[in-house]
């Protein structure tokens, strides 16, 4: 081999390693600096709690989108729950800007109804007619009859709700609810999950003694909550555990505590349809990438970095909205690879679908696109 051919390699190597030493390198270290310096510490995440194993609905369509609709796009922003007053045949969602939106079941009527000044999510009616409103700013809340908003309660033993998130009201008037994270507030809300603690709590408030219990606490980001149609538990849905938990209201197991149902991925709001049915949403679907951000706290810190320094990050996938029956039993599932939703509710032959990340409600006519027995 020549000398000059030598050089020449020689030369070559230099070039590509002088803009690894000059860009690269700088990047991994202050990566380094910055991973070594961020004080936010997630832990290992109980995954023994969780059934690991595949939840399979008997009946699925898993391409929900196909034939849905956009209800009243571009005029919400951010539609997290949905609930139906079928005495006026409107739909009522609340969205990112603090309104309260009420919505014809076509989309044909959206009113801007009443705004918290903080950022609505779960939703639910008293006996008397009156929106009980879970906001996740400002606490939990009721709209009177004369459409005035009242604050119910901010907080328990002084320790203030920072995630107020999901609510129902029993036949008696109790209202169930829960405050998703003591320590994060609604903007932080992803890095409550990363982060692994159970920092969340289900409560619940009585209007007539105005008296707030604690009723289960150290909850992995609890959220929607439904009473059952027996009154005799309320269930409510824990996010990042992938499942849905009861509690028992009245009987012999009053005060207790256990597994409802498992999902497929990750549940936001729940509601019972009446018909012997709960809808839950679906954020996002289990994956493989979930399972290794859940395994691997270095990763959740590393996506947690991303996050606060550099913007937020989409992680969802195969959201959608699964039934199941009284005793917890997946019954069907609409799902899309592209689809990410926090609530929804069934109408008639309609399912509708809220979400935090679309500027509309989707609608599916569940005759013309079924879901089918799997094979």
């Amino acid at each position: 081999m020549s000398e000059s051919n030598t050089d020449t390699r020689t030369q070559t190597r230099t070039s590509l390693f002088t803009p690894f030493i000059a860009i690269i390198l700088p990047v991994i270290i202050a990566s380094a600096v910055f991973y070594r310096l961020d004080p936010f510490e997630p832990v290992v995440f109980p995954l023994e709690k969780q059934t690991r194993s595949t939840i399979t609905a008997p009946l699925r369509n898993n391409n929900m989108r196909l034939g849905s609709e956009n209800v009243a796009d571009g005029e919400l922003f951010g539609p997290e729950d949905l609930v139906y007053d079928a005495d006026k045949g409107l739909m009522y969602t609340g969205c990112e800007d603090g309104w309260i939106k009420r919505i014809s079941v076509n989309g044909s009527v959206v009113e801007d109804w009443i705004n918290t000044g903080g950022r609505p999510l779960g939703l639910a009616f008293d006996g008397n007619g009156q929106l009980i409103i879970a906001d996740a700013d400002k606490g939990l809340l009721r709209v009177t009859r004369e459409k005035e908003i009242e604050v119910l309660v901010t907080e328990i033993d002084g320790l203030k709700f920072k995630l107020t998130d999901g609510v129902d009201v029993a036949h008696d008037g109790t209202i169930y609810f829960t405050d998703a994270s003591s320590k994060y507030s609604i903007k932080d809300s992803v890095l409550d999950i990363l982060e692994g603690k159970p920092n969340g709590r289900f409560l619940s408030y009585n209007p007539a003694t105005k008296k707030t219990t604690l009723l289960v606490s150290d909850l992995y980001f609890p959220n929607g909550v439904a009473v059952s149609p027996d009154q005799n538990f309320v269930v409510f849905c824990e996010t990042s555990m992938m499942n849905c938990k009861k509690y028992y209201i009245h009987g012999s197991k009053k005060g207790s505590t256990e597994k409802f149902c498992d999902l497929p991925g990750m549940p936001d709001n729940i509601h019972y349809d009446g018909q012997g049915q709960y809808w839950i949403g679906i954020a996002t679907a289990f994956s493989p990438e979930l399972d290794i951000m859940l395994k691997y706290p270095f990763i959740r810190k590393a996506l947690a970095i991303i996050i606060k320094k550099v913007s937020s990050l989409n992680l969802t996938k195969n959201g959608g909205l699964i039934s199941v029956d009284l005793e917890g039993k997946p019954t069907t599932h609409y799902n899309d690879p592209k689809l990410s939703l926090t609530g929804g509710i069934k109408i008639g032959k309609h399912l509708y679908g809220g979400s935090i990340l679309y500027p509309f409600v989707i609608r599916l006519d569940i005759e013309k696109y079924p879901a089918l027995p799997t094979i």
